[in-house]
């Protein structure tokens, strides 16, 4: 079978498909979004945590203390790196897509060669990256008020990564399902919000009745910063090796939820 020939008579030659992977562009634009506005993804979280940090310090400090020998400002402090964590992991894929899709840019993720576990790694690894550095900057002023170091440092990462891949996978969840910003507003606080503030941030469940204790115990945010907290302070209110299960099998079902919603185009393609 000949080629087909251009009027002068040579061979035309159709391009070639460049057949490697854009996942490496996709994440360094996702990493280059929030880094690019680092006073509004990363200084704006760490100034509310501090905010936080000096208001409940300032009132509940000497008063209260936790697990019986841990002061409540070193207490705090781990909630608050894993609350700015979970919801800054959670802003970077949500944001991401639904601004794509609102300015109608969103087609051309579609155009590059990009599998749909190309996108959900770009995303996510940006998601965990975002979170990681804020709660990194709310750890580094808070040493100016407490010197707190981990007991346990792999476990701080172990339970820091997992927890902003649960929150970046459900930010690419709530990206894809919205289709405008109060929808995605809608989810943030009415889901994220909630379970972030009632997952034992400012208190320890053993505080609450036992009802609430009970109702504690399914809200898999809480694992992560009971988990959290064991990497600081070698004490927790359930075991970390409970909370470690809890949180990789969350992490697990709702990547494999993403991906399916990726590989069927929901949202994208049609």
């Amino acid at each position: 079978m000949t080629q087909p020939a251009t009027s002068a008579g040579q061979p035309l030659v159709q391009p070639r498909l460049d057949a490697g992977s854009g996942f490496p562009t996709l994440l360094r634009k996702e990493l280059l979004r929030f880094w690019k506005v680092s006073f509004q993804t990363i200084a704006a979280p760490v100034i509310t945590a501090l905010l936080y940090l000096l208001v409940f310090a300032h009132v509940l400090e000497g008063r209260v203390t936790v697990y019986g020998t841990v002061p409540y400002t070193s207490f705090l402090i781990p909630g608050l790196m894993m609350m700015s964590m979970l919801q800054n992991a959670f802003a970077n894929p949500s944001s991401s897509l639904i601004q794509s899709r609102i300015t109608g840019n969103l087609v051309f993720m579609l155009l590059p060669p990009l599998s749909h576990r190309d996108i959900f790694g770009a995303y996510v690894l940006a998601a965990i990256a975002r979170g990681l550095a804020v709660g990194l900057c709310v750890w580094a002023v808070a040493l100016f008020f407490v010197p707190l170091a981990p007991a346990h440092p792999l476990w701080v990462l172990v339970f820091a990564v997992l927890a902003c891949g649960i929150m970046g996978t459900l930010g690419l969840i709530a990206g894809l399902w919205s289709e405008k910003f109060d929808q995605l507003a809608a989810f943030q606080n009415f889901l994220i919000m909630p379970a972030t503030f009632l997952s034992g941030v400012f208190y320890s469940i053993h505080t609450l009745p036992p009802f609430w204790q009970s109702v504690s115990h399914w809200n898999p945010i809480f694992y992560t910063i009971d988990g959290f907290r064991f990497g600081f302070f070698s004490v927790s209110d359930v075991s970390p090796w409970h909370s470690l299960a809890v949180v990789t099998a969350v992490f697990l079902a709702l990547s494999t939820y993403a991906l399916r919603l990726l590989s069927s185009g929901y949202k994208l393609r049609n």
